[in-house]
C-alpha cells in the first residue's frame, strides 16, 4: 500500500524482517596427531594447529534453550579431533576435505575458511602448511 509515496510495510507474526549473517571463529586448537607422507611422520604424532572461521545464514535469532539453533564450536572441535583419530592423512588438503564434507552437511554453512599447520616438522620455520576457502554453490533453477 502506497500513501504519499511513502511504503508502508506490514508484518506478520510468521514473517521475518531479519536474515542473520553468522561466523563462528575457532583459533588455534593444538592437536598431536600423525599425519604426512613420510614413514617418519607416520610413525610419531606432530603438533598440528588448525584455525577455522565459518559463515553461516540463518532466518531466526539464536534460541538461548536450543543447541541446534547455532552451529556450534565445540561440535566443530570434536569433529576435528575424531577424523583425526580414525584416519591417517598423508597431505593436508586430504584432511581439510574430509573437515568440509563433514561440515557443510550443516545446510545453513556457506563458507569455510580453514588453515591448517604443521609445527614442529621443519626446523627453519614455525609452522608450514595450508589455508583453504570453500564455498557452497546454489544451482539457480
Amino acid at each position: 500500500m502506497k500513501k504519499n509515496n511513502i511504503e508502508i510495510f506490514r508484518i506478520g507474526k510468521t514473517k521475518n524482517l531479519f536474515n542473520y549473517e553468522k561466523k563462528v571463529l575457532i583459533k588455534e586448537l593444538i592437536l598431536n596427531l600423525k599425519l604426512g607422507y613420510y614413514d617418519f611422520e607416520k610413525e610419531k604424532p606432530q603438533k598440528v594447529k588448525f584455525s577455522l572461521e565459518i559463515d553461516y545464514k540463518d532466518k531466526k535469532p539464536s534460541n538461548d534453550k536450543d543447541l541446534k539453533s547455532i552451529v556450534n564450536y565445540s561440535k566443530v572441535v570434536r569433529l576435528i579431533k575424531k577424523l583425526v583419530k580414525n584416519k591417517h592423512y598423508n597431505f593436508l588438503e586430504t584432511l581439510a576435505e574430509d573437515v568440509f564434507d563433514e561440515l557443510f552437511k550443516d545446510k545453513r554453512i556457506e563458507k569455510i575458511n580453514l588453515k591448517i599447520e604443521k609445527l614442529e616438522i621443519m626446523k627453519d620455520c614455525s609452522s608450514v602448511g595450508i589455508q583453504i576457502s570453500k564455498k557452497r554453490i546454489y544451482d539457480k533453477f
